[in-house]
């Protein structure tokens, strides 16, 4: 379904600004109160590889909206549902694949706050995001959003 209008979910501070920021502060607590995982320097290429499959998502997730022509900015209006690939099971992909970034350094720099720095970057992004994502697409989407919230879970 095909659906036009002329402004998307109303998010206005960038999610990937959000994750930035806590993957700041968790290298800022690191700096005051370091902890060691314990990591050797296998688990940096480890971090690496995890690193490169965030961005290979982000790419391959970027190419699933230019096939859609819709936006993948939530501040531009959403022409498409993207059902299919990696949305088949998560509603969420960026951002999980945003988690891999955080993931990835943590184990790269052996460093438990980056690590732990998810949990409240994802819930600060369910707030200024995923929230009005939802109700801009059930509005525009209607039952067939609906229906795809239904079957298909936030996360994984």
């Amino acid at each position: 379904m095909e659906k036009n209008n002329d402004k998307g979910a109303g998010v206005k501070f960038p999610p990937p600004i959000v994750q930035l920021i806590w993957i700041i502060i968790g290298f800022t607590i690191q700096n005051y109160k370091p902890i060691s995982l314990g990591f050797n320097q296998m688990a940096q290429y480890l971090g690496l590889l995890i690193i490169g499959i965030g961005i290979s998502l982000l790419l391959h997730i970027h190419q699933k909206f230019k096939n859609a022509k819709t936006n993948i900015k939530p501040r531009k209006p959403t022409t498409n549902i993207i059902t299919t690939g990696i949305y088949a099971y998560s509603r969420n992909p960026i951002y999980l694949a945003f988690n891999f970034f955080s993931i990835g350094l943590g184990v790269f720099y052996d460093n438990i706050w980056v690590l732990i720095s998810i949990f409240p970057s994802m819930t600060f992004i369910y707030f200024i995001a995923i929230k009005k994502e939802e109700k801009y697409l059930e509005k525009i989407f209607g039952n067939e959003y609906i229906e795809y919230k239904k079957s298909v879970r936030r996360w994984v």
